[in-house]
């Protein structure tokens, strides 16, 4: 399954430079955070994982968190209501929902269909068929992106665009980042660049993070949630057979990993 995974984790060319999206900073930690990783269409997995999290939280007291780290859409089957239920408000929790690269592609396509035509061999035509979009025999060129582009933002909601456009793209809490992808070691987390944000693999996943942080991230599929001194790494490859991973952190106590599987 690792070989699987690896063979996934090519980058199509850049999509245009789109607005920066926000950044989010917290002064003080709520009483526990979940972080959900990659998610990609899993529907099933998402809300079996949000029960055991409701589970796993009734002891706990005070402001509760769920955070998801994007990469919502794309590769599974169920991604249009993966974002429709993140939409929604969680009974008991404080839903925030980060930027993954996947969004970023998906929004790149919808505006220039032709200069970010890899989206649809990276998981995006399982997004456009979850909408409603039933593919054509027409051959893949130029026209034919336009028309898949055209029909396709008719078929998804004005809310769905509007939610995937305003994510924000990075979480700071004391001693923490939440992350898509991971950080470049050596750069202040407020002077990130956002391209780093929703990409990076190398130099961060083995060569350090950012001194005095702890980078809570997905984006790189791992057999196992990853515990190192500077990353909590929790894309376990959902869509692909493995379990949609969360962790819970709780400032002083060990993070604890929870899981499920389709």
């Amino acid at each position: 399954m690792l070989a699987f995974f690896r063979a996934l984790m090519g980058r199509p060319t850049p999509a245009p430079q789109q607005a920066q999206r926000p950044r989010l900073h917290a002064a003080e930690w709520p009483a526990v955070v979940y972080a959900i990783g990659d998610i990609h269409g899993c529907y099933e997995q998402l809300v079996a994982l949000e029960r055991q999290i409701a589970d796993d939280a009734r002891a706990i007291a005070g402001e509760r968190w769920i955070v998801t780290l994007g990469d919502y859409v794309d590769r599974g089957p169920q991604s249009a209501r993966v974002v429709s239920h993140l939409m929604k408000p969680l009974d008991g929790f404080k839903r925030i929902a980060l930027a993954g690269n996947h969004e970023q592609m998906m929004l790149g396509f919808l505006t220039d269909p032709v200069g970010n035509a890899q989206w649809l061999e990276f998981g995006g035509l399982d997004t456009a068929l979850s909408y409603g979009f039933r593919q054509r025999t027409s051959p893949a060129g130029t026209r034919w992106l336009r028309s898949v582009a055209t029909d396709l933002a008719s078929l998804i909601p004005e809310a769905h665009l509007q939610f995937l456009s305003h994510l924000p793209v990075s979480l700071s809490l004391p001693g923490y980042q939440f992350v898509h992808a991971g950080m470049r070691p050596g750069i202040p987390a407020d002077e990130q660049a956002e391209d780093d944000l929703l990409w990076i693999r190398e130099p961060f996943l083995e060569g350090g993070g950012i001194e005095g942080e702890i980078v809570v991230h997905g984006h790189t599929p791992e057999l196992e949630p990853q515990l190192r001194p500077w990353r909590i790494g929790i894309d376990t490859g959902a869509f692909a057979g493995g379990p949609l991973t969360a962790v819970r952190l709780q400032q002083g106590h060990p993070p604890v990993f929870l899981g499920a599987l389709g």
